[in-house]
């Protein structure tokens, strides 16, 4: 029930074009990746890099061109990413693809490691990979919503969003761990089964408003979130040990790739879940789509088909 998985190239990515791209966690890799790639001249689109970091290293070319912003943001403060996405709006007059990247790897063990704090109770866990990979992806949802959909306000009979009604396209940043969960791992792979719960739920109701909203999932990718690397080990080295060991591995510049072809088709790609490994792509969530007979069972299936449409969410568009 897999569709067949592919490869893409950049002559075959067909990413957007004279568009205005917002891009979270863009200063780093594949966020960095994506921000390089859309912002090649032949594509004329305008690119704005929403970072963390002060002046990342990565984007000091990109700076040079007048079609990129890079913006200093927290993703966890709203009033932080409320201001980037407004100042990226008024800076280029609008807004329509958004990247949703930001993350952060598992911040160490959380569950089976104790610790005390001053008074000598259990200590409180570290969430910090909980803010960033889900609570401020909720947010960064909302503000990309905010300034994409393509409907009318019913009190003003106005065009909402800085794209003045055009509609447009969110990516998410999932992860294979947003699939099949990672033992070592458990607040990543709760937050990112979490981003792949947003676009199963999201995807009605974004379509109504045209906006297309994808993941794409990425397996282990060379990127600085990866941990665990020997003293003195390039990322570069890390990958190739890893590879010799048969871990599949992805560069950064493949999944922007597949990014980009995702924002490229727009509301064609409303709901697909894209997984990378050895920088080959499969889509995810048509194939689970179909075989819910197998894992529902058929007499839960019917049940549940018969009662999807009644009016249970009031909060439905």
């Amino acid at each position: 029930m897999a569709s067949p998985s592919f490869t893409l190239t950049p002559k075959t990515a067909n990413p957007p074009r004279n568009k205005t791209i917002l891009i979270t966690g863009g200063g780093s890799g594949i966020g960095l990746a994506t921000a390089h790639y859309l912002h090649e001249r032949e594509y004329n689109n305008n690119v704005v890099a929403v970072d963390l970091a002060t002046n990342p290293p990565g984007v000091e070319e990109l700076k040079l061109s007048p079609r990129f912003l890079y913006l200093q943001c927290d993703v966890t403060s709203w009033a932080s990413q409320r201001s980037a996405f407004q100042r990226a709006a008024d800076f280029f007059g609008r807004i329509d693809c958004v990247f949703v990247n930001a993350g952060l790897a598992e911040m160490g063990e959380q569950i089976f490691t104790d610790a005390t704090d001053r008074q000598g109770q259990l200590q409180e866990p570290d969430r910090r990979t909980i803010d960033v990979d889900i609570r401020a992806v909720g947010d960064s949802l909302k503000l990309a919503v905010y300034h994409l959909r393509n409907d009318m306000d019913a009190k003003t009979s106005q065009r909402r969003g800085s794209g003045r009604g055009q509609g447009g396209s969110i990516v998410m940043t999932a992860s294979l761990a947003g699939y099949l969960a990672s033992a070592g791992a458990p607040l990543y792979s709760a937050a990112k089964h979490g981003v792949v719960g947003y676009l199963r739920a999201l995807k009605s109701d974004c379509l109504k408003v045209g906006i297309g909203i994808s993941v794409v999932a990425p397996g282990i990718t060379l990127t600085p979130i990866i941990l665990g690397r020997k003293e003195g080990q390039t990322l570069e080295d890390w990958g190739q040990d890893m590879s010799g060991r048969g871990v599949p591995i992805n560069n950064a510049e493949t999944v922007a790739l597949v990014v980009a072809n995702l924002m490229g088709q727009g509301t064609k790609a409303n709901g697909s879940g894209m997984l990378v490994q050895a920088n080959r792509v499969q889509e995810l969530e048509g194939g689970i789509a179909k075989s819910r007979a197998q894992w529902m069972g058929k007499e839960h299936l019917e049940l549940f088909r018969g009662g999807r449409d009644a009016p249970l969410f009031p909060n439905k568009l």
